[in-house]
């Protein structure tokens, strides 16, 4: 069996259902066709993220983009409706906060200038002004706090649906099937072919698989340097509750942490082997980060955990950054993928900018030039210091 698109999307996730809903609400009118191999999305990472959305970025592109996908979240559940439904994500504006050592300090400090000088309303709170947001925080060994007031969290399985729903309103197919390879001829990309052998013909592919895309693009000979890397979230709960609801808090250790509801959610960027791995471990919170949360917080002491999973990370291993745009030497071939656990805080702004570039062939809204394909060979990296 054949069939023929103008536009096929490998993914259905947050990403790729982003970029399929912005070419056609932007006036593409060809047939798109998107493949998600898991359609329940069980294992697919965007659910299975921590939902924080920041402003908190050490380079500009970074902060670009999610200062763009601000404005979208913000308003997302009254611009996506669908039919009158609104599409709730539940995005709770109660800040991002990074706590600092005293060490710590002078790079947060360049940080805060370069965030103020592109228009991000960060600020770094000290001492009476840290325990005003957060009165339980032990702050003996903290200096101060980068923070921003309007980041937070949100519901990154509602965000996913919100963007599906509307792809699919507008005329996008998804097809629930795995695709096992690509298929090119000659520097141009003809399709792709699923695991049951059935091909699909269209003369544009976009690589949008998350921690799967690397994977189809070495078997074609179109490598990019992205792992899956495997991270665990936990949750819990305390008996005391605490007086505010909290902003999703980076403590200097690198353990996180914010509310779930009434509960609390919380995770690391631990050492691990990449791989398809999504077991979680009851004794990664217990020696990892029940202690620091004790420490930082004495209503944690009497933590109980509920329940944990494990997620992907599509995790570029050269800068940590997003891979967007044309592949280089493959006509036709696009990939968004290795965006180190930002992805769903960039969805907004990437599906606007990736639609523009394959209909127009230039970017408009942003100029997302500096995480081409080509900055792997011609070494400009984008080195992202907030990366967790």
């Amino acid at each position: 069996m054949q069939s023929k698109a103008d536009m096929i999307i490998i993914g259905g996730g947050v990403i790729g259902s982003s970029i399929a809903y912005h070419l056609l609400n932007d006036g593409f009118t060809g047939k798109i066709l998107v493949f998600e191999k898991d359609g329940l999305y069980e294992f697919a990472s965007t659910p299975r993220s921590a939902g924080g959305f920041r402003q908190l970025y050490t380079t500009v592109i970074n902060m670009q983009l999610s200062k763009y996908s601000l404005q979208i979240y913000k308003n997302f559940s009254r611009d996506m409706a669908v039919d009158g439904e609104k599409a709730e994500i539940d995005f709770k504006q109660r800040g991002y906060l990074f706590l600092a050592t005293e060490k710590m300090m002078p790079q947060f400090e360049k940080h805060l200038r370069l965030q103020n000088e592109n228009g991000i309303h960060s600020q770094l709170l000290e001492g009476e002004k840290l325990l005003g947001i957060i009165p339980e925080l032990n702050i003996e060994d903290i200096a101060g706090g980068l923070f921003c007031s309007e980041s937070g969290y949100l519901d990154p399985y509602s965000v996913m649906l919100g963007y599906v729903k509307n792809a699919k309103n507008l005329g996008a197919e998804y097809i629930y099937d795995e695709v096992d390879s690509l298929i090119t001829d000659q520097g141009q990309v003809k399709g792709i072919k699923l695991a049951d052998g059935r091909v699909y013909h269209a003369p544009v592919v976009v690589n949008c698989a998350g921690a799967w895309a690397s994977i189809l693009g070495e078997k074609a000979g179109l490598p990019l340097p992205v792992v899956p890397l495997p991270r665990q979230i936990f949750q819990f709960d305390i008996k005391e509750p605490l007086k505010n609801y909290l902003p999703l808090t980076m403590d200097p250790t690198g353990v996180y942490f914010r509310h779930e509801g009434e509960k609390f959610i919380s995770g690391y960027a631990e050492e691990i082997e990449p791989g398809m791995n999504f077991k979680w471990r009851r004794s990664a919170f217990e020696e990892h980060i029940w202690p620091v949360l004790a420490n930082r917080i004495k209503n944690f002491k009497h933590a109980k955990i509920e329940r944990g999973w494990s997620g992907l990370y599509d995790f570029n291993t050269k800068d940590h950054n997003a891979i967007l745009g044309r592949y280089p030497g493959m006509k036709g071939y696009y990939v968004a993928f290795g965006f180190s656990g930002h992805g769903m805080q960039q969805a907004p702004a990437v599906g606007k900018c990736l639609s523009e570039l394959i209909r127009t062939g230039k970017y408009d809204t942003l100029d997302l030039t500096p995480l081409r394909v080509e900055r792997f060979a011609e070494n400009e990296l984008i080195i992202e210091d907030a990366i967790y």
